[in-house]
């Protein structure tokens, strides 16, 4: 057994991000300024999308996205049971009603199949969540978007990168909201990002994001600023920083080679779990490209003697890190309370949260850490087989 506890996440921060994040203290523009610029348009670049708007959370990216299609009280947007509270907590900031649809057996996803059925006159949006970094089948998605005139807000909180077909994620929906947070592709501590190719949305987004003040308005204390602003909504205070930005550039530098090993350790998990009965791997798309931010390994209960739960105090017990995504969204109390939904009112969504388990992967795992994991999983699965 492991001497030492493997956490489920860490990040993967070396000198890069040090010297970036130096760079910008010694700057003495701490706040939003060139940095963010910077990273802006290094993100847009690498989606080929035209405007990104980076924020101080992907919650506060969809809540500025759902402010830009205009959702006021009353509206419906579509979602999934299966994600985190943010998705569907930013549509309720608008007093407007999330409408939960369920998911595909194979992938967690928003089964594209059950939408059509719940979009009514007050249907406004979409919100498919791309779950552990692989895309929702999008194509049935845009057809009824198309249909409907719905907007599409893609949650790619787990995404990046990613691609749906041959298509990045954030180059198909009206806009895409990405999350920085500390257990995430890349991260910036705290941190998220909006693109899109709308114009309209990206000028309301950013004045949005700093109390609806005109634009450009952290360019008020340069030499080629003013002190004059003018206040034309009431906004939010989302706005992004430049020690965040430096963290972020150094880590677009490398996202790829940091999905590449993710990648590679999802190889190893898989192949050493296939052709064990008590175990389900991952599905994976051969016409999309993976972010690889979650590996959502499945139980096989039927094959068992004990529980889901169980599993993962054992895995604990032996110093492996894990975690679950998710607890579905009609199981919480408030969504419960509030709209009357029962557990199997999404019984694809509820049957398999029960035997979800999310194994660690990140970049900064070595081989022995891999090892070990395979060498527990496979050993619980093993001693507890019926």
């Amino acid at each position: 057994m492991r001497s030492s506890f493997l956490p489920f996440a860490l990040p993967d921060i070396d000198q890069h991000e040090i010297d970036q994040v130096v760079e910008a203290l010694k700057s003495n523009w701490i706040t939003t300024g060139p940095k963010t610029k910077a990273f802006e348009k290094a993100f847009a670049r690498i989606l080929n999308v035209q405007h990104a708007v980076a924020l101080n959370s992907c919650t506060a990216a969809m809540h500025l996205a759902l402010d830009a299609a205009g959702i006021q009280s009353g509206d419906e947007v579509i979602t999934s049971t299966y994600t985190f509270a943010a998705t569907a907590e930013v549509i309720r900031y608008f007093d407007a009603k999330p409408v939960l649809v369920d998911v595909c057996a194979s992938d967690f996803n928003i089964d594209p199949q059950k939408i059509e059925s719940v979009i009514s006159s007050k249907t406004k949006a979409i919100i498919p969540v791309h779950i552990g970094g692989l895309a929702a089948e999008m194509e049935v998605i845009e057809q009824l978007a198309g249909q409907h005139q719905l907007a599409i807000i893609e949650d790619a909180a787990h995404a990046f990168p990613a691609k749906y077909k041959n298509r990045w994620i954030g180059q198909i929906g009206d806009a895409a909201c990405f999350s920085f947070y500390a257990t995430k592709p890349i991260t910036t501590g705290e941190g998220g990002m909006l693109i899109t190719n709308r114009e309209d949305w990206a000028d309301r987004c950013r004045i949005m994001s700093l109390h609806g003040i005109s634009q450009d308005a952290w360019k008020r204390y340069t030499a080629e600023g003013s002190w004059y602003y003018e206040i034309i909504a009431p906004g939010y205070k989302y706005n992004f920083t430049d020690v965040a930005a430096g963290l972020g550039l150094a880590q677009l530098r490398k996202a790829e080679s940091m999905r590449k090993r993710r990648q590679q350790i999802s190889f190893q998990y898989t192949e050493a779990f296939k052709d064990e009965d008590t175990l389900q791997i991952p599905y994976d798309r051969k016409d999309c490209l993976h972010a690889w931010h979650l590996y959502m390994l499945r139980l096989n209960l039927d094959q068992l003697r004990i529980d889901r739960a169980r599993f993962a105090e054992e895995m604990k017990n032996r110093n492996i890190g894990i975690s679950v995504h998710f607890i579905p969204l009609h199981l919480h109390p408030y969504y419960k309370n509030t709209y009357g939904y029962q557990a199997d009112d999404f019984p694809v969504a509820y049957r398999e949260y029960q035997r979800e388990i999310s194994l660690p992967i990140y970049s900064k795992m070595q081989n022995q850490d891999v090892d070990d994991v395979i060498d527990v999983v496979l050993d619980i699965a093993r001693k507890y087989k019926r």
